[in-house]
C-alpha cells in the first residue's frame, strides 16, 4: 500500500504532466476557454524537479500558478538559484506549496470563504497551509508567511478536471 504522501506526489506528478503536455505541443497550457502562456518559469522549475514525471496517475488538482511576473517579482536572483540548485528539496517545497489536492473552483473558494465568516483554509500537497479571504472583489491567498498573492484568473481547467487559478504572487511555505 502506499503512503499518503506517495498518492499527493503521483497526483502531483500527473497534473504536471497535463501541463507539460499541453505546453509541449501547443507552447501554451490548453484549457477550456483559450491560452495561457506566461508561465514559462513555472515550467522550468517543474522541469527541473521532474515532477511531472510523478503526476501520471493521480489528480485532480488545484493549481495556484505565479504568472512569470509573479516569478520576477519575487526574485529572478532566488528563482535561479533554486532552479540550478544540485538539491531540488526548496524548488520542490515551493512548487508543492502552489498545489491543493481537489478540485477548488472560484465557487468552491467562495462557499467555504463563506462558511468560515470571511475566511478559509486549505492544506497544500506540501503539507502547509494557505489561507484565503476576500479583499474587495478578489480572492486573496495568504501564506504562514505573511505573504499575498491574489487571484487574476480563475478556474482555468485542466484536462484531469483539474482547474488552475493564476495568481499574482509566488507564496511561500517558509521564509526563503
Amino acid at each position: 500500500m502506499r503512503t499518503p504522501i506517495t498518492k499527493i506526489l503521483l497526483g502531483l506528478c500527473l497534473v504536471f504532466s497535463v501541463y507539460l503536455t499541453a505546453q509541449n505541443s501547443s507552447n501554451s497550457l490548453s484549457y477550456n476557454s483559450g491560452k495561457l502562456d506566461n508561465h514559462s518559469i513555472l515550467l522550468n522549475a517543474v522541469n527541473a524537479t521532474e515532477l511531472g514525471a510523478l503526476l501520471e496517475k493521480s489528480g485532480p488538482f488545484t493549481i495556484f500558478a505565479p504568472s512569470d511576473a509573479a516569478f520576477e517579482k519575487f526574485s529572478n536572483n532566488k528563482i535561479t538559484e533554486l532552479l540550478n540548485a544540485k538539491d531540488k528539496s526548496a524548488l520542490k517545497s515551493l512548487l508543492t506549496y502552489h498545489i491543493v489536492a481537489g478540485q477548488l473552483t472560484a465557487s468552491r473558494i467562495l462557499r467555504a470563504m463563506s462558511r468560515g465568516n470571511g475566511t478559509a483554509s486549505f492544506t497544500t500537497v506540501q503539507g502547509k497551509k494557505l489561507n484565503a479571504h476576500l479583499d474587495g472583489s478578489d480572492i486573496v491567498l495568504t501564506d504562514p508567511v505573511g505573504n499575498t498573492a491574489r487571484i487574476t484568473t480563475a478556474d482555468l481547467n485542466l484536462k484531469n478536471n483539474g482547474v488552475i487559478h493564476e495568481i499574482d504572487s509566488v507564496i511561500l511555505p517558509t521564509q526563503m
